[in-house]
């Protein structure tokens, strides 16, 4: 699969309901419509996650990739509101947080999130006006 896209793609847990609120809420606020989806269980997901050498089976963080470079844990989503815009892109001085201790916190709600915000048997399908977003 070529990586080589003119969007970020954001490749997220498919069955998980937090990842799943977290992809409608970038829909949302993303006016310019700049992002591109795939469910890392997807087959495009699964081809960017072997491509940069990525766990492939036990999804615990949200990977941004644009072009040859990939953001992961903290990162992803700190590059994700910055991207957003305003004034969701002031959280990205989150970044001036050692991240050992950002990807600390990530780590710890990602280990929670279907005990939390539980987990659908079978990866959410978007609106039809979104379908084009996604990979």
């Amino acid at each position: 699969m070529d990586s080589n896209f003119n969007f970020p793609v954001l490749l997220f847990d498919g069955v998980c309901n937090l990842c799943n609120a977290s992809v409608q809420w970038i829909l949302a606020h993303d006016k310019t419509g700049r992002f591109r989806f795939a469910a890392l269980q997807s087959d495009a997901g699964q081809a960017l996650l072997a491509r940069f050498g990525l766990e492939q089976e036990n999804f615990d963080t949200v990977v941004l990739v644009e072009g040859e470079q990939i953001f992961t844990r903290s990162d992803a989503a700190l590059e994700v509101l910055r991207r957003v815009g305003s004034p969701w892109s002031w959280l990205s001085v989150l970044r001036w947080m050692p991240r050992p201790l950002r990807d600390r916190v990530y780590n710890w709600i990602a280990r929670n999130r279907y005990r939390w915000f539980g987990r659908q048997q079978e990866c959410w399908l978007p609106q039809p006006e979104w379908k084009a977003r996604f990979l």
